[in-house]
């Protein structure tokens, strides 16, 4: 059994105690947690099992990692603490673990990531024996793997398209959701997700990554912006009340470029109510879904609906993000110690969980 933390009990912790818990080659052994609240309580209570497993979560740090565990996932935020999130993982790293983590996406495709990251992880790794897996949690796999593997099936491909269409008021992180989307601010407020080249920081490198594995050259990366207003005041479940007027759904693009023409595409609809821009496109149960659309011949389009948590679109594709994060511990921990990508880490059936739920 591998001795596995989870650091962070979040949207994506919730998962991923749930997961390291259902994985039959992972033990749970520590949660680290930043509230104070928290501290104390089970890690059970914390990731929704519906049971208790006996591990309290603790604000340790140091002790945690002097118990050298043998992997961790990684599940506090990086969008508004990269630096504070680099340097915790290089702890994890020096202390001989395997990591897995969705919060460094501009280590997406780590081969071609701006040194200021790669360096300090690959002198950790160098230090202490660890590993670091980067895949993204909008889900990383349905703008890698998953495109790369359905274009394998078309005769003639001319387009890569990678859609996240989504309603945010099911996104229970209103923060984000408000202020880093914009969702509920005037339109002249200028949301830091939504500035020029943040989105290219974001989701430029799985572009980079499928072009690579696809052989081919990007002449360059682009984007496209489309912001919508609420024609009128709406009231969400878990946000209150969104205003008239205000930022009420975002469609944008980041497009490689080849040959001029934009041909790997990753896209997001999102709004924060279904009466706002309904000529875009939505998700076929008005909640959530991804899709990976083949433009050529033939015409490939595949659609991925996920639930977790009394059927929460956004909680289930969190989870089948966190999914292939915890699968790839027990590959990465036989692997020799280094920095990997989704182009490394073979996707891995679920071995020994059919139909197994833990006691």
């Amino acid at each position: 059994m591998i001795p596995t933390v989870v650091w962070g009990t979040g949207n994506v912790g919730r998962a991923a105690i749930r997961a390291v818990e259902a994985h039959p080659a992972l033990t749970l052994a520590a949660v680290l947690v930043h509230d104070p609240a928290k501290v104390g309580r089970d890690a059970g209570e914390l990731g929704g099992v519906g049971r208790t497993l006996g591990v309290a979560a603790t604000d340790d740090i140091a002790a945690v990692l002097a118990a050298r565990p043998r992997a961790v996932v990684y599940a506090a935020s990086g969008d508004i603490r990269p630096d504070d999130a680099l340097a915790d993982i290089g702890r994890a790293i020096r202390a001989g673990a395997v990591v897995v983590t969705p919060s460094l996406y501009p280590l997406y495709d780590q081969r071609n990531a701006p040194p200021e990251l790669r360096d300090p992880v690959l002198a950790a790794v160098a230090e202490g024996g660890g590993s670091l897996f980067v895949s993204g949690v909008d889900p990383g796999w349905g703008n890698d793997v998953l495109p790369l593997l359905v274009s394998g099936l078309g005769t003639e491909v001319d387009v890569i398209r990678c859609q996240e269409i989504f309603d945010y008021s099911t996104y229970e992180q209103e923060e984000s959701v408000r202020h880093l989307i914009g969702m509920g601010h005037p339109m002249d407020y200028e949301p830091l997700m939504l500035a020029e080249s943040v989105p290219t920081m974001v989701w430029g490198g799985q572009i980079r990554l499928m072009a690579r594995a696809l052989d081919v050259e990007l002449d360059e990366i682009r984007e496209t912006m489309d912001r919508r207003a609420l024609e009128k005041t709406v009231r969400t479940r878990t946000m209150g009340e969104f205003a008239a007027g205000t930022q009420g759904a975002v469609r944008f693009e980041v497009q490689g470029i080849v040959d001029g023409e934009p041909r790997i595409v990753i896209e997001h609809i999102t709004r924060i109510h279904p009466s706002c821009a309904p000529d875009w496109p939505s998700p076929p149960d008005g909640v959530g879904a991804h899709r990976v659309v083949i433009e050529g011949r033939p015409r490939i389009e595949v659609t991925v609906e996920a639930s977790d948590e009394d059927a929460n679109r956004s909680a289930g594709g969190n989870a089948t993000a966190v999914g292939r994060l915890v699968s790839a511990i027990d590959w990465l921990a036989d692997a020799k110690p280094g920095l990997y990508d989704a182009l490394d880490v073979p996707l891995r059936p679920a071995v020994g969980r059919l139909g197994r739920r833990p006691a």
